[in-house]
């Protein structure tokens, strides 16, 4: 019989890699709480409406990419392909942006039918965070340096660039985008297929193209500054100066755009050479006019999203994952002879006493020798070996497994103390 496989793009997860995953997401999850956002959870299924309405009928994601289908009653529904459209859904139904500010975070799969590569898949995982009800470039850079500061604590700081810009309102963005239109039409048969297809549904996507003919032709294009209204232009300057003001570095892109509809004035990606070409591993920007589009109020809202397939794959390339981060195991407890009662106790004592250590007692049987096969290959630092002759001393045998250290003795009832201050200094 043919094994079943998984769908092409859709990965497993499996227990080796979820540590650097726990690692990344309860480092972000930490991070977010200290800024004061919270959690919002909202279902992987949404009706096709909404993303059509956010996104844009005329982008890629809705054109070629969507998860779309009808289900049994005939409904028109979609697996989420980014994070924010049904955020903003959830907020709306529930009143959360009704005169408040909400900052707001999620994290969880994603779904995009496109070739699967590196760090690219059909079903990714995304983590998020919007803020609903303020206006001001100080929440723009509030979330520019929340960034930074994580860079900073995964050590990832050397090998990420800012990139920012601002797209302005929608008023002056249509101006430009007449006069983008005007000057590529000349040039149509200059410009690759992609480009050609974007030039009569979302020309400013041009510009964000990954051709070199393309890019050289849009030197002498139009500029987007040049179109901007005076209020998008001081938005960006204060921007510029908080984040001048906190120390962080950044490249002005002029043409940086999202691939999204929605985004207006600020927009902000964090970009990485270290997985071959450039890639973007956060991105995010303003969407003033989103809560609107679906029926609320006129609510300012600014976001961001970082791809954790990419993050992950950075933090292993960049070498900044702590080894006791990759380790699942801290000690392993061998059980030698018929002592597996008193083993099961005292393996229960250790996680009340030890209460961060990760102790595996040794189930299955065999002799001391294949149990301390298994120790080893558990990555534990140290093997507790408890025998008949150890139960009757009320001792227990420490045996340091990845260093070069003489075995020890010690008590039962000071085992826990001696791990927790003498090995692993908590």
């Amino acid at each position: 019989m043919k094994k079943i496989q998984s769908i092409r793009g859709m990965n497993d997860l499996l227990p080796e890699d979820s540590p650097c995953w726990q690692y990344l997401e309860s480092t972000v999850s930490e991070l977010l709480s200290r800024y004061g956002y919270g959690e919002i959870r909202f279902p992987i299924l949404e009706p096709t409406e909404l993303f059509k309405r956010t996104i844009g009928e005329v982008t890629d994601i809705v054109e070629k990419e969507m998860y779309t289908f009808d289900d049994r009653n005939g409904d028109s529904v979609t697996l989420r392909p980014e994070g924010t459209a049904g955020c903003v859904r959830a907020c709306e139904q529930h009143g959360l942006t009704y005169n408040q500010i909400q900052r707001l975070w999620y994290q969880g799969p994603m779904f995009r039918y496109e070739r699967p590569q590196k760090g690219r898949l059909r079903q990714f995982h995304q983590i998020g965070a919007e803020v609903f009800g303020l206006k001001g470039p100080d929440i723009d850079a509030e979330m520019i340096t929340m960034t930074w500061r994580l860079w900073q604590q995964l050590g990832l700081t050397d090998v990420v660039t800012l990139q920012l810009n601002t797209l302005g309102t929608s008023e002056s963005r249509g101006s430009y985008r007449d006069a983008l239109v005007a000057y590529l039409e000349q040039r149509k048969d200059q410009l690759d297929e992609d480009s050609q297809r974007r030039l009569s549904s979302n020309p400013m996507r041009i510009l964000d193209s990954k051709n070199a003919d393309t890019q050289a032709l849009l030197n002498d294009a139009p500029v987007l500054h040049d179109f901007l209204d005076d209020e998008s232009l001081q938005h960006f300057d204060q921007l510029r100066g908080l984040l001048d003001a906190v120390g962080i570095p950044y490249e002005v892109n002029p043409r940086l755009v999202r691939g999204l509809d929605y985004y207006g004035k600020t927009v902000f990606e964090w970009v990485t050479s270290s997985l071959g070409a450039q890639g973007t591993v956060c991105a995010g920007g303003r969407y003033d006019g989103l809560v609107e589009q679906l029926g609320g109020r006129s609510t300012p809202a600014v976001g961001f999203a970082m791809g954790v397939e990419r993050l992950v794959l950075l933090l292993d390339a960049a070498g900044v994952v702590p080894d006791s981060i990759a380790r699942q195991v801290d000690v392993y407890l061998v059980a030698a002879g018929d002592v597996q009662a008193e083993a099961l106790k005292l393996g229960e004592e250790l996680r009340t006493h030890c209460s961060t250590l990760r102790v595996q007692n040794h189930c299955g049987g065999g002799n001391l020798k294949k149990q301390m096969k298994k120790a080893n290959e558990s990555g534990a630092i140290v093997a507790l070996i408890l025998g008949e002759n150890e139960v009757a001393s009320g001792e227990v045998a420490i045996k340091f497994l990845r260093e070069d250290k003489q075995q020890q003795l010690v008590s039962v009832v000071e085992v826990a103390n001696f791990l927790n201050h003498k090995i692993f200094n908590q």
